[in-house]
Formats: structure tokens, C-alpha cells, sequence
């Protein structure tokens, strides 16, 4: 099947790649390891990230990792 965007628009879209197409467990350690990278605005893969999808897309993953955290916890 092949997806008409394959970049997530929603929560749900996004933890569900995460989890079930990547195969990477939401942990509170993860999670709290990828919300400290995405707010280093100096760091290489977050200023690639940036470039690559845009600002508002950064804020988005960004929260997304922050519900994703509040459910962990």
C-alpha cells in the first residue's frame, strides 16, 4: 500500500509509525532523549530535521514526544 503522505499528520499517525512500522517502543527514556535533542536548536540532527520539515513540523513532533512522555509516565 502506498501512503498519499507519508510524513504524519496526527498523533495517532505518528506513534504509530514510532511503534508499529519502526518498531521503536515509546519509553520514558527515549522519549525524554528525543524531546531534549528537537529542543537543541544547535544540535546537527535537529537543525537537519528543521531544514528537511519545517519548523511547524519540528513544534508538532516536538508535542507529540511530550504526549507521548505524559502517557509513559
Amino acid at each position: 500500500m502506498i501512503e498519499s503522505n507519508p510524513i504524519p499528520q496526527s498523533y495517532d499517525e505518528w506513534r504509530h509509525c514510532i511503534t508499529v512500522r519502526c518498531g521503536i517502543p515509546l519509553t520514558q527514556t527515549f522519549v525524554e532523549g528525543r524531546i531534549k535533542e528537537l529542543r537543541d536548536g544547535d544540535h546537527r540532527r535537529t537543525r537537519e530535521f528543521r531544514e528537511k520539515y519545517g519548523p511547524d513540523h519540528l513544534n508538532r513532533v516536538i508535542g507529540w514526544f511530550e504526549t507521548a512522555l505524559r502517557e509513559a509516565q
